[in-house]
């Protein structure tokens, strides 16, 4: 059923979510911080940190998607948050008692990966119910935009507040941000109860079966299946890259925590114009080369990373990681919008949970993968040599694109 469209309703789960990525944004430069210079983690062990945060993604997203389909998506979301909540609140507590080791990290970066599989599969799946189709696009990119404000600001005031402030006690911004999603999650109406009233109940089937329907659907759907192999290439290349950028920025490179907020928040910029002008890119150039261009752009800002350790002087390098930064978040934020938007109206709504978990499943199964890949790899062929490689292949996410306009509909 069509919704009421971005109204008052719309506005307190945006509102929630507002609230909750800005103070998520302030803890984003708290963990490598934690990681790198408190508990002085090696490459290896940051890829492990990483993997303990996706490996959810191939453990449990298929099943969470038909899991998600049987449940309702509001009370699926209230209680992600709420655990991510108090497993985020958890580290400051191990810090001030004493007792925070680099494992306690990988266990609660498990248990609030475990919780995010099921928020996010439930979240792609709960904005059609909760506006009109017609507006799927709209409401999706003013989430995304006010995302990407949060990344604009959230990074350098928490870098600014690591001059007065710990690292481990900055991440209580963290847990509240959670829980004020989980507050306004409460108050939240949607209208998936009247869309599942007006449709006749489906029998229950077993999981392996619901499963198998969802990943079918997104392996034989064209234009769902060369998206999804064109993230799953990409998001390989990008996570190799993202886990080794703490040691670059924090270690070799030799920038301070703020410095770091910095760069990711003036990256953060480029994030904000993608997100709100992603609808804008799709309607003149179309949907097809939104994607495709937004792939390819989003595999050469990660250049930046090894370019910068060539470079002499901390000006240079510093501007060069915002510039690769900054193109690399309008890439990703504009390809986010776009194929999301376009998935969400290609998919039927019986479908959606299990569809939006087979993606992740794919896409973000690779993630641990690659992330361990990238501790143990870089090691052995060191951290600048391994960065051009990465770069090089992220590029190959455009190949499955090449001819995606043939199977959008008009």
């Amino acid at each position: 059923m069509a919704g009421p469209g971005l109204d008052r309703n719309f506005n307190r789960f945006w509102t929630g979510e507002s609230l909750s990525h800005f103070a998520v944004q302030l803890g984003a430069v708290a963990i490598p911080v934690i990681s790198v210079e408190i508990l002085n983690a090696s490459e290896s062990e940051l890829g492990y940190l990483n993997a303990a945060s996706t490996a959810a993604f191939l453990i449990l997203g298929l099943p969470a998607g038909a899991w998600v389909d049987r449940w309702f998506k509001r009370p699926t979301m209230i209680a992600a948050n709420l655990v991510r909540g108090v497993a985020v609140a958890a580290v400051p507590i191990l810090y001030f008692t004493g007792l925070l080791q680099l494992w306690h990290l990988y266990v609660i970066a498990g248990v609030i990966g475990i919780a995010t599989v099921f928020f996010d599969v439930a979240y792609q799946s709960f904005i059609p119910m909760l506006v009109g189709t017609g507006v799927i696009s709209r409401a999706n990119s003013r989430m995304e935009a006010t995302a990407q404000l949060a990344r604009l600001a959230g990074p350098a005031l928490g870098g600014l507040l690591l001059k007065v402030i710990s690292a481990p006690l900055l991440l209580l911004a963290d847990s509240l941000g959670y829980l004020a999603s989980w507050g306004f999650l409460l108050v939240t109406r949607d209208h998936e109860a009247e869309y599942r009233a007006e449709r006749p109940a489906a029998p229950r089937r077993n999981l392996v079966a619901e499963i198998r329907e969802g990943l079918s659907f997104v392996v034989r759907q064209p234009a769902i299946s060369r998206i999804t192999l064109a993230s799953f290439l990409s998001n390989f290349a990008s996570t190799a890259t993202y886990t080794l950028v703490p040691i670059v920025v924090l270690r070799l490179l030799g920038f301070t925590p703020f410095e770091f907020g910095m760069i990711m928040t003036l990256g953060a910029i480029g994030g904000l114009l993608g997100a709100a002008m992603a609808g804008r890119v799709a309607r003149r150039v179309g949907v097809a080369n939104a994607v495709r261009f937004s792939t390819l752009f989003g595999a050469l800002a990660v250049f930046a990373y090894p370019l910068a350790m060539l470079m002499e002087g901390k000006a240079v390098q510093f501007v060069v990681l915002i510039v690769g930064s900054f193109i690399g978040n309008a890439a990703i934020l504009t390809y986010n919008v776009t194929q999301v938007s376009l998935r969400q109206r290609l998919c039927p709504p019986h479908l959606l949970g299990r569809m939006n978990a087979s993606v992740r499943f794919i896409v973000w199964g690779i993630m641990p993968i690659s992330a361990i890949a990238a501790g143990w790899l870089s090691q052995l062929m060191g951290v600048g040599n391994f960065l051009w490689l990465t770069a090089c292949l992220g590029t190959l996410g455009v190949v499955p694109l090449l001819r995606l306009h043939r199977h959008i509909p008009a």
